[in-house]
């Protein structure tokens, strides 16, 4: 699986970040009144965040192409802080999962992530029934369509991996606190568990214990070896976002677990047994994007 041990961890940039709200610089502690008219999410539930994090010109979320079929294929698969639930979506598509639930604590993300699922259902429906005679309703043996279209919705669409009969079945969304009070049905387990660019505002809003939670509960919902991939946002990053709320910035303060510590604890306190930097051939982030991603292994 090309994963690393205990003992030959995979080494991350900017080590010595670990209390960097100590020392920021100046011109960094004056927000300007622009940045005060942008949107505000708390939670890191930004309406567009997608088109801030994927490039112009891009097809797909370039993290799916260092994600491996085997990984979610014929599996139940997991997505916390799904948002809109492009990624949720795309991944079902393109790699054929048993099934997949998204799950996002802002509601207006979640109706999004409904509508979005929706509108690929009809737009692959009206492409089969606008088939030439003699040809509709078949799919492609190697179950792929063509594409003419540009929108990141289409995109989806049209690179289908699962009948579109099935997707309605496949991919759900839902509306819960992730660490605090959302739990699957009775018994339910994951083969695969994702967090993007998720960590941050968990530790923003719920400090260092909802990240110890969180990593808690991720393990206890999957299956023995699942994976948990995940995307930490850098320490750096917390800074520019410590006053959306006077909670976050009561627990930025306070903040004792930096992101650089996160694999340290996911392998040695909650039993993560090998991890795997999976992004080193990743390209097409938008700068300020460019972040690691990890996959641990129950």
């Amino acid at each position: 699986m090309g994963a690393e041990n205990r003992d030959n961890r995979v080494n991350e940039n900017d080590k010595s970040g670990k209390r960097k709200h100590e020392t920021e610089p100046a011109a960094q502690q004056q927000p300007s009144k622009k940045r005060n008219r942008k949107e505000i999410a708390i939670f890191g539930n930004y309406r567009h965040y997608y088109g801030y994090r994927v490039g112009q010109g891009l097809d797909e979320d370039p993290r799916l192409s260092v994600m491996r079929r085997e990984w979610f294929e014929g599996k139940d698969c997991l997505d916390i802080g799904c948002n809109s639930g492009l990624v949720t979506i795309s991944i079902a598509k393109k790699f054929g999962c048993q099934s997949i639930v998204g799950v996002d604590i802002d509601g207006a993300r979640v109706e999004d992530a409904d509508w979005t699922l929706r509108k690929i259902i009809r737009t692959d429906k009206h492409k089969v029934t606008s088939k030439t005679p003699g040809v509709a309703n078949v799919e492609p043996a190697n179950g792929l369509q063509n594409s003419t279209t540009k929108s990141r919705d289409e995109n989806i669409s049209d690179s289908p991996h699962l009948p579109q009969k099935d997707l309605q079945k496949i991919v759900s969304f839902e509306k819960g606190n992730f660490v605090l009070n959302w739990h699957p049905p009775a018994n339910k387990s994951y083969h695969a568990i994702l967090c993007l660019s998720v960590t941050k505002w968990i530790h923003l809003n719920w400090g260092d214990d909802g990240v110890i939670k969180l990593f808690a509960k991720v393990w206890t919902l999957l299956q023995p070896g699942g994976v948990f991939i995940v995307e930490p946002q850098p320490w750096t990053s917390y800074y520019k976002n410590r006053l959306v709320s006077e909670t976050t910035a009561a627990n930025y303060q306070n903040i004792q677990i930096t992101p650089e510590d996160f694999q340290d604890i996911l392998l040695d306190k909650i039993g993560f047994r090998t991890v795997e930097n999976i992004t080193p051939s990743l390209s097409g982030s938008k700068s300020g994007f460019e972040r690691p991603i990890l996959a641990f292994w129950k």
